[in-house]
């Protein structure tokens, strides 16, 4: 009985790895890679080997093209406008039962 279950339990952690190694999304060609990468330069990103502050500056630049995307999309004509945003109703209160859960138990 004992082999049995460490032979469940050693299945389980074999296998395990290989369902956390599953990919969701489309990979992404090296042309998509190397636009995405002349788009960032354009935005002033330069990439440099030894650059203490590069998760910064590639963050700074990827929020420039963002902007730019959306200035973009604005020009354009597409899409929702960014700047329409409503509400409507008004806030909801909780229903209280003032006997309780329990009432008449």
């Amino acid at each position: 009985m004992k082999s049995w279950i460490k032979a469940v339990i050693a299945a389980a952690v074999l296998s395990a790895p290989l369902v956390s190694f599953a990919q969701s999304s489309a990979s992404v060609s090296r042309a998509e890679v190397r636009g995405e990468l002349v788009q960032l330069e354009k935005a002033g990103y330069a990439p440099v080997a030894e650059d203490a502050s590069y998760p910064a500056k590639l963050q700074a630049a990827e929020t420039r093209v963002a902007d730019m995307r959306i200035a973009q999309a604005q020009a354009e004509g597409y899409g929702s406008s960014a700047g329409a945003a409503s509400q409507s109703g008004r806030a909801s209160k909780p229903v209280v039962d003032p006997h309780g859960v329990f009432f008449g138990q």
